[in-house]
């Protein structure tokens, strides 16, 4: 089979490896299976797709609307852009993960800013028509739990995106470019302890108010998140190429 290509922002190291590690077990896969390029510490470089089953970009503390950028964002937005040029030219299998939003929206020219924040922690996703239909998403029950937490969100989609779900304070939770190219507001990765891992490491990260971190991570251990983690099974599932 030919190795999936995780794209990851995370410059903390225990971030970094519980995405990596939560994407390996979710999608079935060996480590070999699933290479690794850290963008906040390399250069990109050129991509030959055709060695990939698919390409995973995981969420990230980048947010793409903020007008202050540092130079490792706007280098590895640059980056993804290139990259995205020829993922969406080609329809090639790709899952963006909560950051995914941003970045493949603005490369498709959605509208992106902060009108549709969500608090960290467990909210009800529901697919639309398009949605249950989708070979991807359609996996998942009409209506289930997902972890999100995010600063943007799509406001508006180009008319050429299809919309597969919803929430109730984030009118777009996941659309499809083409029939392969996939973006996701809620972590289709995330459980409980990666969830509370992310809650302890970004608690100072304006996300939420550093004292609720201990409330948050308890409200999460109640959550019945479930569901989600068959989507990543199932992008290997349709994507993975001798």
């Amino acid at each position: 089979m030919r190795p999936f290509l995780l794209l990851g922002t995370r410059a903390e190291d225990r971030a970094a490896d519980d995405e990596y590690d939560a994407f390996l077990r979710f999608g079935g896969l060996e480590e070999h299976q699933l290479v690794r390029h850290r963008l906040e510490r390399t250069e990109l470089g050129s991509v030959e797709l055709d060695a990939w089953s698919g390409i995973v970009l995981g969420g990230s503390p980048f947010t793409t609307s903020v007008p202050e950028k540092s130079e490792t964002q706007l280098r590895v937005e640059k980056e993804l852009g290139a990259l995205l040029d020829e993922v969406v030219s080609r329809d090639f299998p790709f899952l963006g993960a909560c950051y995914g939003v941003g970045t493949l929206g603005v490369h498709q020219g959605a509208v992106v800013d902060d009108t549709y924040p969500e608090p960290v922690g467990a909210t009800d996703v529901t697919l639309t028509e398009e949605g249950r239909d989708d070979p991807l998403l359609g996996v998942l029950p009409t209506t289930f739990e997902a972890f999100v937490g995010h600063k943007e969100a799509v406001t508006r989609l180009p008319p050429h995106a299809v919309h597969l779900a919803s929430s109730a304070l984030c009118p777009v939770q996941a659309f499809r470019v083409g029939r392969n190219v996939y973006a996701t507001q809620f972590h289709p990765e995330l459980d409980v302890p990666a969830i509370q891992t992310r809650i302890e490491l970004y608690k100072d990260a304006g996300y939420f108010p550093p004292e609720t971190a201990e409330d948050l991570k308890a409200a999460a251990a109640r959550a019945s998140v479930e569901h989600p983690p068959r989507l990543v099974a199932r992008f290997v599932e349709l994507y993975a190429r001798g």
